[in-house]
């Protein structure tokens, strides 16, 4: 009868604890969605909204605050970092300007990634533009982006006739219109689609050099073509931070001296628009580092000079001879690259590159070299080299070099060529498969815990240590797209792997600042990061980065072992973060955590940053 009672209090107790919890975990959220409205006219109701629209559910044998955090509060001494100066709301500390001047010009140099020393780091939160909002949600941000956000008017003076950007109260208005594609996007895509299968699933990652404010990739997207843009930091003033602000995949970036942070064979599609790319100098080594990233069967378009130079060279104001001259030679390069010329007509030519080494038995011109093989994935600030990368070795004419891809979206799950071949060592198809297993269930709690991860809230999602791209696979939508981050120091390199998928990416060290404006991230995840980097950089350095690039009202996942997790979480006490620490959804004995943090909205005002 005494066993009975104590039974029964037991299972009060246990009952009450679950309330507790529930109640906790709901709380959490409904906060959390206050955290991300903050303020009328500020943040935006979308979270809000759905916080209230959403049952709050709790996961088996998840407890919020886990046994490794309780009874233990955060150092109250944490160091507070302060805001940086209101002329750093637009820091891009690898890309500075005043910085970029002490380097030649010669090739593009200065505009090259120069980062800064231990000494001239800054140890201090960018701050965001006074009157700055949550931007618009997918679809409506293509067209449209708050003026505070990107408070900048030159584009909308400079490129008017063509139809890049258009100020109207107080947002700027994309049209869709470019400098070889004026009347738009679609259309210009259109006449591709009549040479390329876009449409069927083919061309699923693409690469555009010299983007301007990414509105090919834009249009892209809505045909299920998910493209990489890249533009220097130059004097088209804010031209990728215009991009990332419509929602648009983009990073700072230019061809200069070094290899592009892409692998090997990883895009299906390579554009430049008037690009301005001087493709034939330095022995054609700008075509040669397209061909390197251009998959094999690949396609590369060029519009704008020298194309139809009979018509424009008025306009472009250089001589007809030195026209088709430019021209002469892009033909004869394309040739030695083995690319076959598909279509020219107007103000657009389309090459295809040839599928393996044996269709290229018969093409014409000199070699100059061929690169070595194994180094063709080594690029990371490594030099750009006058050299032709080979193909993968075939068992027969027909076969596509590297492996045939399958059409997406059934290749988002498909045994990339690069596991199923062979390339990677030590990598199989059932780790893989597991890895994807792993990751479903991984995203499938984390919606649980976060409805709006499906909302859309989230647009623009980066994984900063993406492994296989599994991540990204299971949280694939129209919604948002993911910047998969390899970085550098990893074991093994999977980006060739995430591209096989048909997801994007790049390399990076973390270490260092990422290619970017700040506030261009809705959502930072990031996986075992921290016990991958260290003794190899200061966490400290990393959590100012992440903020850095992190929007107001931003979200981060990080997963790592609960001492990693701790020592985070009591930085970002001083980072003007929320944090909550969560318990593995397999239980409290599991030794990896999950830390969920939001930051808070907070803007300059005047001179002085205030919340």
């Amino acid at each position: 009868m005494r066993g009975s009672k104590m039974n029964s209090r037991t299972r009060r107790t246990r009952s009450s604890m679950l309330i507790i919890i529930v109640v906790g975990l709901c709380c959490f959220f409904y906060v959390l969605g206050a955290w991300q409205k903050s303020g009328t006219g500020r943040g935006d109701s979308i979270a809000l909204k759905i916080m209230k629209e959403t049952d709050c559910i709790i996961l088996p044998n998840l407890s919020f605050e886990t046994h490794h955090n309780r009874g233990r509060s955060l150092d109250t001494n944490a160091k507070v970092f302060e805001p940086c100066d209101a002329q750093y709301t637009d820091y891009t500390p690898c890309q500075d300007g005043d910085r970029a001047t002490t380097f030649s010009r010669e090739n593009m140099v200065y505009r090259e990634r120069h980062c800064p020393s231990e000494k001239e780091k800054m140890h201090c939160l960018v701050p965001a533009p006074k009157g700055y909002v949550t931007p618009f949600p997918w679809p409506k941000s293509r067209d449209y982006v708050p003026y505070a956000n990107v408070p900048y008017k030159s584009l909308t003076i400079e490129k008017a006739v063509q139809n890049w950007v258009q100020f109207e109260g107080d947002v700027f208005k994309f049209p869709g219109g470019g400098t070889m594609f004026p009347q738009g996007a679609d259309a210009y895509i259109d006449e591709l689609a009549s040479v390329i299968p876009i449409v069927d699933g083919t061309i699923r990652t693409a690469l555009d050099t010299g983007c301007g404010v990414a509105s090919w990739g834009a249009y892209l997207l809505q045909r299920n073509v998910l493209t990489m843009s890249f533009a220097p930091r130059d004097s088209h003033e804010a031209q990728i931070q215009f991009a990332l602000e419509r929602g648009v995949p983009a990073v700072i970036g230019v061809l200069g001296t070094i290899k592009l942070p892409y692998p090997s064979r990883a895009f299906d599609m390579a554009h430049c628009s008037r690009c301005l790319i001087p493709w034939t100098s330095n022995e054609g080594m700008y075509m040669m580092e397209v061909d390197r990233v251009l998959r094999p069967g690949g396609y590369w378009v060029l519009s704008g000079p020298p194309i139809n130079w009979e018509t424009y060279y008025h306009t472009w104001k250089i001589s007809k001879e030195d026209l088709k001259e430019e021209q002469r030679k892009i033909e004869d390069f394309a040739e030695m690259l083995c690319w076959e010329k598909k279509y020219e007509k107007g103000d657009i030519a389309i090459w295809q590159k040839k599928i393996n080494a044996n269709a290229c038995r018969g093409r014409k011109g000199s070699i100059r070299r061929f690169c070595e093989y194994h180094r063709t994935d080594d690029v990371w600030y490594k030099k750009m080299e006058a050299c032709i990368t080979p193909y993968p070795v075939v068992s027969n004419p027909d076969q596509v070099a590297g492996g045939e891809l399958k059409s997406f979206p059934e290749r988002l799950y498909a045994v990339p060529p690069r596991i199923s071949q062979g390339y990677i060592s030590g990598v199989t198809k059932e780790l893989f498969e597991e890895d994807n297993r792993l990751w479903k269930k991984h995203v499938n709690a984390y919606k649980r815990m976060n409805k709006l991860i499906s909302s859309g809230r989230y647009r623009n999602i980066m994984d900063m240590n993406a492994g296989f791209g599994s991540f990204a696979a299971a949280i694939e939508s129209p919604k948002s797209w993911v910047m998969n981050v390899v970085p550098t120091i990893s074991k093994t390199n999977t980006l060739g792997i995430i591209y096989e998928r048909g997801l994007i990416g790049i390399y990076h060290d973390w270490c260092e600042a990422f290619s970017t404006y700040p506030r261009t991230y809705d959502l930072i995840h990031a996986s075992s990061l921290f016990t991958l980097y260290q003794n190899k950089c200061e966490m400290e350095d990393i959590l100012l980065e992440m903020d850095r690039i992190l929007r107001p009202e931003g979200t981060v996942i990080l997963r790592d072992d609960a001492e990693v997790l701790n020592k985070v979480r009591r930085i970002v006490s001083g980072m003007r973060w929320k944090t909550k620490m969560i318990d593995h959804e397999d239980g409290p004995l599991v030794p990896e955590k999950i830390l969920v943090s939001v930051k808070e909205y907070w803007v300059v005002s005047g001179d002085d940053p205030n919340i």
